[in-house]
């Protein structure tokens, strides 16, 4: 699987410090290029992956948030990447791979869900929906059909250009409603199997920044927070004018934590 991934690559080739850029659900690398682009990250070899089955891209038979760890971590051995930045999903995926122990670098965790109660409670419905035989196909192939709609008004209200939101909406809108019912389920099972994942997380010992909007949708409970906070592991940082996709929304203050954690500071 690891040879057909779509990946984007920028930086050197030669590189000292390569780091590994996931996506979150249903999007692809496209939604990392502001990021690619930044000053703050040119002398670092930046590897923007595709998480399989989204965009349209070969999904892999084992669709577990455990088997897409395990996946992601081969291609960070392969292309030589010292540090993990998710966003999304693909934050939760870093979190896992530090979990299992099949990645023990850094991680910058870009708004990840730390429990089923932070997820945005529309896709916990969706999700329940999706188990109905008769409704579910229908309801997903009705989401993707509406959501490239809905997340172009949120990113035009979050300042980004229109050429740029109608090319993310169209990125979003670009997926497999029966792959992302499927994936989504699996994603909420692994929430039932580890309730918290803060307390996952501090347990794999890696080194973390947990990055986060100021108006970020996804919730981070009073207690999840101070559990992060006094931890001597995990920077907390906050980013203006930023909600859930803020990796689109300030990709300068996304690109300068990435700096900062691959420099180990």
């Amino acid at each position: 699987m690891k040879e057909n991934l779509d990946i984007r690559r920028a930086g050197p080739a030669d590189a000292g410090r390569r780091v590994l850029l996931l996506p979150g659900g249903m999007c692809s690398k496209e939604f990392y290029a502001d990021v690619l682009a930044r000053p703050e990250v040119a002398g670092l070899g930046l590897v923007a992956v595709t998480m399989p089955g989204f965009a349209r891209t070969e999904p892999p038979d084992d669709l577990s948030m455990e088997h897409y760890a395990r996946l992601l971590a081969e291609c960070a051995t392969a292309e030589g990447c010292t540090l993990v930045a998710g966003h999304s999903l693909g934050a939760n995926v870093a979190i896992e791979m530090a979990a299992l122990g099949v990645f023990t670098g850094p991680l910058v965790l870009l708004s990840p869900t730390f429990s089923r109660a932070d997820e945005a409670k529309f896709l916990g419905v969706l999700d329940q929906v999706g188990r109905i035989p008769a409704v579910g196909p229908l309801a997903w192939t009705a989401m993707l059909r509406t959501m490239p709609a809905m997340m172009k008004k949120e990113m035009l209200a979050g300042g980004i250009p229109q050429e740029r939101a109608e090319q993310l909406a169209a990125d979003l809108g670009n997926n497999d409603p029966a792959f992302c019912r499927e994936l989504v389920h699996h994603y909420y099972g692994y929430l039932d199997r580890h309730p918290s994942l803060v307390d996952r997380l501090l347990g794999s010992g890696a080194r973390s920044w947990v990055v986060r909007g100021d108006h970020d949708e996804i919730g981070l409970k009073e207690e999840e927070r101070l559990e992060l906070e006094e931890s001597s592991l995990v920077t907390l940082v906050t980013v203006p004018d930023a909600g859930h996709l803020l990796l689109v929304e300030q990709p300068a203050a996304t690109a300068r934590v990435i700096a900062e954690a691959a420099a180990g500071r």
